[in-house]
């Protein structure tokens, strides 16, 4: 496991369900779903990782971000890495590494103003089985953390070692059942482009910078 030690999860509340937003209630009402949310917040909702959830985090290779802006603007991005580059510190705290990128910085500005985020991992391999995760998320820089967690792995993606960490407090974590999740085969992601064509290679693949400067 990844930064934490099994044995700190046994008799862990995890069984102590999460009640739903006014929200959510509102639209159960609507379209008269209360008794099928509410068997699914008491038998599936978790307010911190159950160890089997742990278990399938330290083997997720992808991970999807949702942020929202103090003004409400939404961000979701995609994380990746080795099996293990999300790190589960104990059963109510988790954290992804952040590597040099575009420079936007549209997650970790919205996390700035709105510390609320959701995280989404899924097998689309073998279990077909989804994760959520919510919770309330805060920037570490790598250094920072590294003098609190001295056994984090010195891990790099693509050469990058990691600039910051965003460590999340988890507030309720749930299945995503299989119905709809679709099967998918890894590829060998190591690729011979035979071209410097920025967008056979994925870097303009949309044509927007082509078409505001006018060169391919």
């Amino acid at each position: 496991m990844s930064g934490a030690d099994h044995t700190v999860l046994e008799g862990a509340e995890v069984d102590t369900p999460a009640r739903g937003t006014r929200g959510e209630h509102l639209m159960q009402e609507e379209l008269g779903t209360e008794c099928r949310a509410q068997r699914f917040y008491a038998h599936q909702m978790c307010r911190v990782l159950h160890p089997a959830m742990i278990e399938f985090i330290d083997r997720m290779e992808l991970l999807f971000i949702g942020t929202v802006a103090a003004d409400g603007s939404c961000d979701v991005s995609l994380r990746a890495g080795p099996p293990g580059f999300i790190h589960v510190f104990s059963p109510d705290l988790l954290g992804y590494p952040e590597y040099r990128g575009n420079g936007v910085m549209a997650s970790l500005g919205n996390i700035v103003e709105n510390p609320h985020i959701g995280l989404f991992m899924a097998d689309f391999a073998d279990d077909l089985i989804g994760l959520h995760v919510n919770g309330t998320a805060r920037i570490v820089a790598d250094d920072d953390l590294r003098r609190t967690q001295p056994d984090l792995p010195l891990e790099r993606v693509r050469d990058r070692a990691a600039e910051r960490w965003v460590l999340v407090q988890v507030d309720e974590a749930y299945i995503h059942c299989r119905k709809h999740i679709p099967q998918m085969v890894p590829l060998p992601r190591d690729h011979d482009w035979g071209t410097d064509d920025q967008r056979r290679k994925g870097g303009d693949y949309f044509g927007v910078a082509a078409d505001r400067t006018g060169h391919p």
